[in-house]
């Protein structure tokens, strides 16, 4: 696909979007940055893939406090320096912190790592030792106290998401951030369509199988080489429009390239057909049954 322009991508961006418990509108493609930050020569490239994102209208940027150890954090702060208002901001919590005054020092320490004062979007990282009640209580409460617009979770399945559900507030949970991608589609068997019948959007970790022993294999998949070429696509754009395909899940691919981040920008531009996506059923069947979580 040849270089297409930033601002079309971004016309494009704001049609395909999807919608949050609470009504705001989040688009369906953002920026995730696992592993970005931790390295030193890479900062300005990263910084600039970033801002490319935003230009692009990859307006969800998510982060966490465990990536780098607030390194990734502190990253997106200076990158999103003066531009706080283009975007939907988005970082999770350790679960050893998701309780009582840790929450809260864990909350203003990210805060100020990104430099703003207030999260679009805070998250349990996964479940740990905290009951869920106390952690959703203090999820709660930060969001009274303005420091938090919304709250989730991520690497719940179904069993999880009921007992979270079942909590006074639990319906509050604004997505779940589970592993989906062509090769890891157990969510589709139970997670996504319960998720779906309650309204609550799927945010798709790894959407190019990053850190997956299967993601050579996607890549060099005769089939998805073959759709890809027939749109004058790359495999990479391929994968992003067929993760976001259902209208309920906002995929956050990682790029530490401006190229990359536009190469991902342009699949939004992708209308793959039915016969598409069953030819990609037959290379990477969908789940037959129940299958763990998967995680990385």
């Amino acid at each position: 696909m040849n270089r297409i322009p930033h601002s079309l991508i971004l016309a494009t961006l704001k049609q395909q979007v999807v919608e949050l418990p609470d009504g705001r509108e989040v688009r369906t493609l953002g920026q995730g940055t696992w592993r970005m930050g931790d390295d030193d020569s890479k900062r300005t490239a990263e910084i600039e893939a970033l801002q490319t994102g935003l230009d692009c209208g990859l307006h969800v940027i998510d982060t966490a406090e465990m990536y780098g150890e607030g390194k990734a954090e502190s990253l997106v702060g200076e990158a999103i320096q003066d531009r706080r208002e283009d975007v939907f901001l988005v970082s999770k919590v350790y679960p050893h912190n998701a309780g009582g005054d840790k929450l809260v020092q864990a909350c203003d320490a990210t805060l100020e790592r990104l430099g703003t004062d207030y999260l679009d979007l805070y998250l349990l990282h996964w479940r740990g030792d905290i009951p869920l009640e106390e952690t959703v209580d203090g999820l709660e409460q930060l969001k009274a106290d303005g420091k938090i617009r919304a709250w989730g979770v991520s690497n719940f399945d179904v069993d999880d998401m009921k007992e979270l559900l079942a909590l006074p507030n639990g319906k509050h949970c604004a997505v779940n951030q589970v592993l989906y991608h062509l090769g890891s589609r157990g969510i589709e068997h139970d997670l996504l369509p319960f998720l779906t019948e309650q309204r609550i959007p799927i945010m798709a970790y790894s959407p190019l199988a990053e850190g997956s022993d299967v993601k050579e294999k996607i890549f060099n998949d005769e089939t998805v080489n073959r759709i890809a070429e027939a749109y004058s696509a790359t495999p990479t754009q391929i994968l992003l429009a067929w993760t976001t395909r259902s209208g309920n899940v906002i995929a956050i691919p990682k790029a530490g390239q401006a190229a990359h981040v536009e190469e991902n920008g342009a699949a939004m531009l992708l209308n793959l057909s039915e016969d598409d996506f069953q030819a990609l059923d037959e290379a990477f069947p969908p789940p037959s049954g129940k299958e763990p979580l998967d995680v990385i």
